[in-house]
């Protein structure tokens, strides 16, 4: 069975993106790409200054574009240092929406270890943080077990519930549609109630995404990569993502309780290719 064209295009419509600020500095202008109010993450890799962020954000705020920096909370010596950079962020960037991550970096420089206690600080609604987004593991983690996943999960839902700040789940990138299905109705069943913004390879070659796929221990996916390799050819030409957002556009379709609610697409083979992907199926549909 397959999804209808106005199910994919409701699917694609609205989707965010993201850049790192290296990549973000090789881009003239966001609008020659994007639509006006597209949501775009900033993110933050180890080693990155944070005023780096800071700039990204106010450029994206000024090109008519909703920046979306990532809060890593094991990147901040201490809570003042993340109240100053909360405080750059809102005043001139007039950020409203971030995404609260615990970071892959093995020993936190201060005293946040997860983003719980980020969420948990009240530093959020102090800066007047309006939208928030929180990890997501459909195929697990290599950092975090199992049943410390479901516990984050049920946690995050909790403090939404409490909370006047708009919650939702943004995803690692995925492969496969089973697992992304099969985690998503999983959690349901265990309670959770938050919107999901599912994560998605842009189009990039067979090489980039096991790349990608291999660097973020994600397990499914890298066996159906790798197992394209054996076809010499699809090494060299770009994969796209259209049977994964057909599977789940179809998948919302039989399931009306679904929370697969959008979808965020990980430019792996460069922004410009990933917007003109997206505006291409768009315009055929």
């Amino acid at each position: 069975m397959s999804a209808s064209l106005k199910q994919i295009s409701s699917l694609l419509n609205g989707f965010s993106t993201e850049v790192t600020p290296t990549s973000a500095s090789k881009i003239d202008n966001f609008q020659d790409h994007l639509s006006l109010g597209t949501s775009i993450n900033v993110t933050f890799l180890a080693g990155s200054n944070l005023r780096d962020t800071v700039e990204v954000c106010k450029r994206l705020n000024e090109e008519g574009f909703n920046p979306v920096p990532h809060i890593v909370a094991r990147n901040f010596e201490n809570t003042k240092a993340l109240e100053v950079f909360l405080d750059l962020l809102v005043s001139t960037a007039d950020v409203c929406e971030v995404l609260v991550i615990a970071g892959g970096i093995a020993r936190p420089l201060g005293p946040f270890s997860d983003s719980l206690q980020i969420l948990n600080s009240g530093l959020l609604e102090k800066y007047q943080i309006r939208k928030v987004g929180v990890a997501g593991h459909p195929e697990g983690s290599p950092d975090i077990g199992k049943d410390k996943l479901a516990t984050a999960i049920s946690a995050k839902n909790h403090w939404a519930k409490n909370s006047d700040i708009e919650a939702y789940i943004t995803t690692q990138f995925c492969f496969e549609v089973p697992s992304i299905i099969t985690w998503e109705k999983n959690i349901r069943r265990d309670g959770n109630k938050l919107p999901i913004h599912i994560g998605i390879p842009g189009p990039a070659n067979l090489n980039t995404l096991i790349k990608f796929a291999t660097m973020s221990g994600i397990g499914p996916s890298i066996r159906v990569l790798k197992r394209q390799t054996k076809n010499l050819t699809k090494l060299v030409f770009t994969q796209d993502p259209y049977n994964i957002i057909e599977g789940i556009a179809y998948a919302k379709s039989q399931d009306p309780d679904c929370l697969l609610e959008q979808l965020h697409f990980y430019p792996f083979g460069g922004l410009a290719k990933t917007a003109a992907w997206i505006k291409g199926v768009l315009e055929n549909e």
